[in-house]
């Protein structure tokens, strides 16, 4: 029996990506082709669902990247996963507030069945290249980093160059614009367990979902009172209003970088970036993922291979759920996309919903499916 259904995962494997040997809990995809170049993707699970969500959608004429990285449980990035690619045909802020809607209009139709769906969001980072502009949106702290050849005699090193923003009170500027906006609430971010949190709460000051904290009815409704203590608010303390970055693409710009934040936490910008310039490419979003698995074990004095014999729940304890996404430009200009790269590089790829088992929790898929 096992070995039969051992048989009828591979096709499923080669078809999505395969598990990395000796660590169950990471997925990946090596290397695949899009308009620009190619393009790698690895995963790697700590919590006992898989909080991250991610795809990568590619046509002849452009590349979408997204991922979610969700937080308080799966439902919500699963829904943006779902749902926010169909909506880019408008632009791209006109999809979020969209997905926001959508999924604000789920958390009221399952809140009798399952309160707690007030309280689940999700960071969101998005990026698309259409010929040779690259369009990056973000909420949250999920990050897209550009490496670039340097200029001169530093031709043969890489500049990092962060394009998105960080939307984490633990960042100075992103805290003192949270208490500008709140200056009637002194108590509006705090420090506690050892990281600022609005309302002692949360550190993203965007996202899509957490509608307990933007929506004031919510707090009030007996059913969601009955899982939780919810803070009362006057007006919502975070939002869903993206930054958006528009910028062209240029010859000396080598490759992108889209990860969550389980990633920059063990790696700066700069040692990333470094990763992937002196690396060969099949493997790269892999080889991102084991390094910062290496600083995690490097951090708690144990071996890489300890690391990896964690299971999913207590591996939280340990680091984030950790997504990474590499992007190569090499053919970003309209003159390298011949014929032939057009037509191998249409398709997608989605990381599976749980790494352990390739599929979702059959509740939470259940619950999606019914309200949706």
């Amino acid at each position: 029996m096992m070995m039969m259904l051992r048989s009828l995962s591979r096709p499923l494997e080669r078809c999505l990506g395969v598990r990395a040997g000796g660590d169950a809990l990471m997925w990946h995809a090596d290397l695949k082709p899009h308009a620009s170049g190619d393009f790698s993707i690895a995963v790697v699970q700590a919590n006992n669902c898989l909080e991250d969500q991610s795809q990568v959608f590619t046509s002849p004429f452009a590349t979408y990247v997204g991922i979610y990285d969700g937080h308080g449980g799966p439902e919500a990035s699963r829904f943006v996963n779902k749902h926010l690619f169909p909506f880019l045909h408008n632009v791209i802020k006109k999809a979020f507030n969209a997905t926001e809607e959508e999924f604000l209009r789920l958390v009221k139709r399952s809140l009798s069945v399952r309160p707690q769906i007030a309280s689940v969001g999700s960071c969101c980072l998005v990026g698309a290249i259409s010929i040779d502009v690259l369009y990056v949106a973000n909420l949250g702290d999920s990050r897209a980093v550009l490496g670039r050849k340097a200029s001169g005699d530093k031709e043969n090193t890489v500049v990092a160059e962060r394009l998105s923003t960080d939307h984490n009170v633990g960042v100075e500027e992103v805290r003192k614009e949270v208490e500008e906006l709140h200056p009637d609430d002194s108590h509006i971010v705090v420090y506690t367990r050892g990281v600022w949190r609005i309302k002692g709460i949360i550190q993203v000051s965007r996202s899509i979902g957490d509608v307990y904290l933007k929506k004031p009815e919510f707090y009030r409704d007996p059913i969601f009172q009955q899982f939780g203590n919810p803070v009362p608010l006057k007006r919502p303390v975070i939002t869903a209003e993206p930054s958006i970055l528009i910028r062209k693409l240029k010859p000396q710009d080598q490759f992108l970088i889209f990860a969550s934040d389980g990633l920059w936490e063990q790696l700066s910008d700069e040692a990333a970036v470094n990763i992937v310039f002196k690396n060969p490419r099949a493997g790269i979003a892999r080889r991102l993922v084991r390094a910062a698995l290496q600083e995690v074990a490097k951090k708690r004095e144990m071996r890489y291979s300890d690391i990896k014999k964690i299971k999913k729940g207590i591996r939280r304890h340990f680091h984030d759920d950790i997504t990474v996404i590499v992007i190569y430009l090499d053919k970003h200009r309209g003159s390298f996309c011949n014929k032939r790269t057009k037509q191998n590089a249409m398709g997608c790829t989605v990381a599976p919903v749980d790494i352990y088992s390739f599929n979702a929790d059959g509740g939470d898929e259940d619950l999606l499916q019914k309200i949706t």
